[in-house]
């Protein structure tokens, strides 16, 4: 394989290096922003995802998704450009971290808390109070949510894993898309379920009408499974739930649970002909997760105590004072 960098500009980009990479056999099948991160390993996972964005990095010419798979022959060649200076502010913001090491942190999200920025939503997120924890982080994965392995509804309490250097951050990825992280939540669920647990396979995409929604989509979903187990059940209305993912599709229990007909208690997209006013939110929490230390190799294993809000309301329905 043939790899140049240079710090010579280009001519259209006075802070840019020039990169010239021939795939080989050897990298065939590889991921053009992973082989990107291997063959340059000094320049951070955001500036390089940047210039693949912004079409600065180029194969054979044309510009390509940072997913898009090298094929042996292939010529990768452009630029790495800088990438503009992080406009999410440091922010002093209360959340329980569970585990901290220096290579990643553990924390329990309280509800309502948006997880990083994004339109509407520049200050006040997760992300603003990592940094303000760890102004290290802001170099770590994306410009725009550093950091950030896995996301959760701002409705979603409950565990998150986040990385704290580039190494680690790659490693807790594909960790996740390998499925080899267990991830488990509680949930409270209109209805008594017919059994006392199951497994729902079915696959997820973007609702066709509603492109803020997601849906169960037979022919154009992406694979999903979801397993559930019946932990109480209340008033003959409502149900707790023990909920593990095997993957992690976009509002995943959400959706599955509504196409079972027992949407999440509280949940006012997926089950709006519910009466949702006796909840503060979606009662959504992410409890436990487990997985391997991607320096270590230890099995690391962590729990969250359910929010106070939920807790409240579980409470209330299992001494039959009713909502």
């Amino acid at each position: 394989m043939e790899v140049t960098v240079s710090d010579e500009p280009l001519a259209t980009e006075q802070n840019a290096e020039q990169v010239v990479i021939r795939i080989d056999a050897t990298q065939a099948g590889v991921r053009l922003d992973h082989l990107l991160v291997q063959c340059i390993p000094d320049s951070s996972r955001s500036r390089i995802g940047a210039s693949i964005r912004s079409g600065h990095i180029l194969v054979d010419g044309e510009a390509k998704k940072a997913g898009y798979k090298l094929k042996n022959g292939e010529l990768v060649s452009g630029s790495l450009i800088d990438t503009p200076p992080l406009e999410v502010s440091p922010e002093q913001l209360e959340f329980p971290i569970l585990f901290e090491d220096p290579s990643l942190l553990v924390l329990s999200k309280p509800p309502g808390l948006v997880v990083h920025p994004g339109s509407g939503n520049h200050h006040g997120t997760l992300v603003n109070g990592l940094l303000h924890h760890c102004e290290t982080i802001a170099e770590v994965g994306d410009a725009a949510r550093p950091g950030i392995v896995h996301r959760l509804d701002k409705d979603t309490s409950g565990i998150m894993v986040v990385a704290k250097n580039d190494q680690v951050h790659r490693a807790l990825v594909e960790a996740f898309k390998a499925r080899e992280v267990e991830k488990e939540y509680i949930a409270l669920v209109f209805g008594i379920l017919d059994q006392p647990e199951g497994r729902i396979v079915a696959p997820i995409g973007r609702h066709q009408n509603n492109r803020q929604k997601m849906a169960v989509q037979e022919t154009t979903g992406k694979y999903a499974v979801s397993n559930w187990r019946v932990l109480d059940e209340y008033e003959n209305r409502f149900s707790k739930i023990r909920v593990k993912i095997e993957t992690g599709r976009t509002h995943q229990i959400r959706v599955h649970m509504a196409h079972l007909g027992h949407p999440v208690a509280g949940d006012t997209i997926y089950g709006p002909n519910r009466d949702n006013k006796p909840f503060p939110r979606q009662m959504l929490h992410a409890s436990r997760i487990a997985f391997n230390h991607p320096i270590t190799g230890v099995n690391l294993h962590f729990r969250a105590p359910i929010w106070q809000d939920m807790q409240e309301i579980l409470d209330q329905l299992a001494t039959g004072e009713g909502l």
